[in-house]
């Protein structure tokens, strides 16, 4: 990674702080209780997530309603870190678009500073950087992996391989499908390709990501199968006389939310 930046260096104070290495078997309502905050879920049809200061505590509400644990435990960890760096500020409701991880820091720029640094301080506290690079060093990287990852730090498999790239494990690229346009992309900085302008067009035919959507989002592949061989010229431009290599493409697709994650590497 690069320099640690103020989020991330905040949330291994808070490690420091409560004496822990990182903070997977510990329930998010008891973090938040020994940080003078009430930590609530309740259903919300407009937010995922808020965090209201009061006098001398805060009150952290959390949408019932999300199916996934793992994302409720990050949007906890996101509230702490607005609890530990943006107390007294008056911050909006926090949903998808202020809880987007991958897509780019100028996106998510536009949501505010404090919901870009509130994600960072998430992602540590969740994933610390020094045990999630013990575990995953010279592991060669495959959904098998990136599942043992999300399930030891009982992450979503979205923000584990988000954490992975930006780490700089392995080369991968990361793309994110939805509604049957391409959203946002992000690759670690060791994959050396161009994918030119992708985004809110179709992802390409060829793709395991076009597969999906044509499937209705059901799972078409599975155990060794899921990391599907493909063309380097299906995602990336390869010029006139560029290799057109083997890449494998791994997609998570999310029938619920019309949503498939693709994670592409070198075969």
């Amino acid at each position: 990674m690069a320099l640690i930046t103020r989020a991330q260096a905040e949330a291994r104070k808070l490690l420091t702080e409560i004496g822990m290495d990182d903070i997977a078997e510990l329930p998010m309502d008891l973090l938040a209780s020994g940080l003078d905050a009430t930590l609530i879920e309740k259903p919300m049809t407009s937010c995922d997530g808020r965090i209201t200061f009061g006098v001398n505590r805060a009150l952290i509400r959390i949408n019932s309603l999300i199916e996934f644990p793992e994302r409720k435990r990050f949007i906890a960890a996101h509230e702490i870190g607005h609890l530990r760096m943006h107390r007294g500020m008056d911050l909006p409701p926090d949903t998808k678009l202020t809880l987007n991880i991958i897509s780019g820091i100028e996106k998510q720029l536009k949501t505010g500073k404090q919901e870009l640094e509130a994600n960072q301080f998430a992602a540590e506290l969740l994933m610390p950087a020094p045990l999630f690079k013990n575990i995953a060093f010279r592991k060669p990287f495959s959904p098998e992996l990136l599942k043992e990852l999300a399930q030891r730090f009982r992450t979503s498999l979205t923000a584990t391989a988000f954490r992975y790239a930006e780490m700089n494990l392995h080369p991968i690229c990361i793309v994110m499908t939805a509604g049957g346009l391409v959203k946002y992309f992000r690759k670690s900085e060791e994959m050396k390709v161009y994918l030119g302008d992708i985004t809110k067009v179709p992802p390409p035919a060829g793709s395991v990501a076009r597969e999906y959507i044509e499937s209705g989002y059901e799972f078409l592949y599975s155990k060794h199968e899921k990391a599907q061989v493909i063309k380097k010229s299906v995602w990336f431009d390869i010029g006139r006389y560029g290799d057109d290599s083997d890449y494998y493409e791994y997609c998570i697709p999310t029938k619920a939310y019309k949503t498939v994650l693709s994670i592409i590497w070198e075969k």
